[in-house]
């Protein structure tokens, strides 16, 4: 069973724009809402990816934290677009910016749209208990808040937060 371990951190300044060896544009959005989830009425979220010219269906497990279990399967373009125009709330537009920092890989997402403003760093880890070196850049951890889960963000976007969510 694939799973993913996953860190999640807010980002502060501007400077992990300089260490970035790639940007990679992203389109994603769901089949489900946060609500099927948070109810209990679904026990995966399920999303579109359209990232660069590569499309996925990608399915993940409903459990809050950094392990989660996580499915990715790549799809025709043409499919993933019309999945797309098929989701329930919005669609995320994101450039994912992949920066090496000691030993490892981190995702910074700058969301675009809706979400402009937010700036979210993502690790995966081999374990759980996996130490790192967390760059200068990086800030609070959000792993455990679900508001910044993409799927949380393609309902309630980041535009709607007030000053406090923001925090």
């Amino acid at each position: 069973m694939p799973l993913e371990i996953e860190r999640k951190f807010l980002v502060s300044g501007d400077g992990w724009r300089a260490q970035a060896h790639a940007v990679l544009p992203i389109a994603q959005g769901y089949l489900n809402t946060i609500g099927s989830l948070e109810h209990g009425g679904q026990k995966v979220s399920v999303r579109v990816r359209i990232q660069g010219e590569a499309a996925f269906l990608n399915l993940k497990s409903r459990e809050s934290g950094h392990t989660r279990q996580e499915f990715d399967y790549p799809i025709p373009l043409d499919d993933a677009r019309a999945l797309l125009a098929l989701c329930v709330a919005g669609v995320i537009d994101k450039r994912r910016h992949l920066v090496h920092h000691e030993g490892h890989l981190w995702e910074v997402d700058e969301f675009l749209g809706d979400n402009a403003g937010l700036v979210v760093a993502e690790i995966e880890l081999a374990r759980a208990d996996e130490a790192f070196a967390a760059p200068a850049w990086v800030g609070r951890e959000v792993t455990d808040e679900p508001r910044y889960y993409n799927l949380a963000l393609a309902s309630r976007p980041y535009a709607r937060w007030d000053v406090a969510e923001r925090g």
